[in-house]
């Protein structure tokens, strides 16, 4: 993704490969010692129609290592371990604000939240691995169903908001989603009725969930299980699966992209690093949280640092995002360059009080200087 942060980065060079008749058996990459090497990895020179024994001396063994700087270390953790730590550390700290809802979240009241709806997920047959859909504008409800997936293991299939009746289907199927959780609609799309339509054509889609309905309320206000939340984190690991992404489909349908508990959760951490956020960070994501700009550089960076999600409108809005920044005093802000173009566009852009930005994200497209 093609992208700017307002702030200069820290990168690294490593040598180039030198000799192409090397092969890596082995490459799974473990931090040893504080720096990052690959475990159990050899390296074995095989000539040209020789076999490995004719190799001779030119046979290794010893661990190769990468080059480069170890720190700030790698999470290995999974998403709900992180998220129980940030509130333990935070819990009175503001996690999540949605203006349109009007509503406010400490971490220990999100965090409960999740484990809420996680039981309730739960008690819904929803076991590891099982993909649960989340069809959705940006609101409170979508966060609180990325991190109870995750919390329970199940991979959250995000789906576009914009998608049209074939495109949906077609996530749905490829991917095999057993419980669809939607907006009833949004904006011109009736998600209610779309569902109906191609719900008989999805085999393993057990149940539709839309929000607002007394089902959401049964499952999102379901009292957490300490005991049966346990037992299913205890069998989590970082390299599980969490997340399926739908790609834009240049050549096609859109691509689907399986994603880890490390590798997302990894993603918003180092990017949350790079920005230098803490928990005094408030940071105003008006990009989708179907797609990673949302979910990951935004939601994960903000949890993985006790730094609070602004959710400014379900959709952009440009008069909306920066009235949230000037009303919660954001210091971060999101944005494609066709957002903040139309934001410096607004006839009344001088009265609003901006001083308390001091970072954020600009991706997506070229970004120009202007």
């Amino acid at each position: 993704m093609t992208g700017l942060a307002f702030r200069s980065g820290r990168g690294h060079d490593g040598p180039p490969v030198q000799n192409s008749t090397v092969r890596l058996i082995v490459a799974n990459v473990a931090r040893v010692g504080g720096s990052r090497r690959r475990r159990a990895a050899r390296l074995v020179a095989k000539p040209a129609g020789g076999t490995v024994a004719a190799a001779g001396a030119a046979h290794f063994d010893p661990l190769s290592f990468d080059r480069g700087p170890s720190e700030p270390a790698l999470l290995d953790v999974t998403i709900g371990a992180n998220l129980a730590d940030t509130a333990h550390t935070y819990g009175a700290r503001e996690a999540l604000v949605d203006i349109a809802a009007g509503r406010r979240w400490s971490y220990a009241e999100l965090r409960a939240a999740v484990r809420g709806l996680a039981t309730g997920l739960l008690g819904a047959g929803v076991g590891a691995g099982d993909r649960v859909g989340i069809w959705a504008p940006n609101r409170w409800e979508w966060v609180l169903v990325q991190y109870a997936t995750a919390e329970i293991g199940a991979i959250l299939v995000t789906v576009n908001p914009a998608y049209r009746t074939r495109e949906l289907e077609y996530a749905l199927r490829q991917s095999g989603v057993a419980l669809v959780i939607a907006a009833p609609r949004h904006k011109t799309s009736d998600y209610a009725a779309m569902l109906a339509d191609v719900a008989p054509r999805c085999p393993a889609l057990r149940e539709v969930v839309l929000l607002e309905s007394r089902r959401w309320e049964e499952l999102s206000g379901a009292p957490a299980d300490p005991a049966a939340l346990a037992h299913r984190a205890a069998a989590l690991d970082g390299s599980d699966p969490i997340n399926i992404q739908y790609t834009s489909g240049t050549t096609g349908y859109p691509k689907a992209a399986t994603l880890t508990h490390r590798n997302i959760l990894n993603n918003g951490y180092l990017v949350g690093e790079l920005l230098e956020y803490t928990a005094r960070d408030r940071i105003c994501v008006p990009v989708p949280f179907y797609h990673c700009f949302g979910m990951v550089l935004g939601n994960l960076a903000a949890t993985s640092h006790g730094a609070c999600i602004v959710i400014p409108a379900p959709g952009f809005e440009p008069a909306a995002t920066l009235r949230a920044v000037q009303a919660e005093r954001c210091t971060s802000l999101y944005g494609v360059p066709t957002m903040f173009i139309a934001e410096l566009g607004l006839p009344d852009f001088a009265g609003y009080e901006l001083g308390s930005l001091r970072t954020g994200i600009m991706a997506g497209s070229p970004c120009p200087v202007e």
